[in-house]
């Protein structure tokens, strides 16, 4: 397989499992090219490359620059605006678990909690439901604690020597 088969194989790749973690095709096909560039890469590199549109491009760029894992670039004489994406892939993971617990755990939670505080004085079904969302409720909050905690742990000298543990 040749450089350029291999690196659109990936980037196609990478976009097909973004559908799966909740963003959009376009966005990660655009952080993947970002990701394997070497340097900084112009709009219209990336509009050229992906076959997109540059609406389309500035919507996703900027997304990604939201979720903090996209960062623009000045060149000194140039007039177009470059962007690199998060390298560390560490930091990236971070991120990208601060971002989904914002945007998805946390109003999950907010629901749970407020659905779980109904009374439920009157029949078997409500006071099943309570008892089931309050479980699921606790059950969430654990595991967004978890994650929060191991986000933090570049911070964290015991939680990077787990870290290092779990990697061997």
């Amino acid at each position: 397989m040749e450089f350029k088969e291999a690196k659109n194989k990936f980037v196609q790749t990478w976009g097909a499992l973004g559908s799966q973690w909740g963003i959009n095709k376009t966005m990660a096909q655009i952080h993947a090219l970002l990701m394997v560039s070497h340097e900084a890469v112009s709009m219209e590199d990336i509009m050229d490359e992906l076959q997109i549109s540059r609406g389309n491009a500035s919507m996703n760029l900027r997304a990604l620059m939201d979720w903090g894992i996209v960062y623009k670039e000045y060149k000194a004489g140039e007039r177009r605006e470059y962007f690199t994406a998060e390298k560390d892939l560490d930091e990236l993971a971070v991120k990208i678990s601060r971002e989904r617990s914002k945007r998805e755990i946390k109003p999950a939670l907010k629901i749970l909690k407020e659905v779980s505080a109904i009374s439920a004085n009157s029949t078997l079904e409500e006071k099943h439901f309570v008892n089931q969302t309050k479980k699921l409720y606790d059950f969430v909050l654990k595991a967004d604690n978890v994650l929060e905690k191991i986000t933090e742990y570049k911070d964290n000298w015991l939680a990077q020597l787990l870290v290092k543990f779990v990697k061997k």
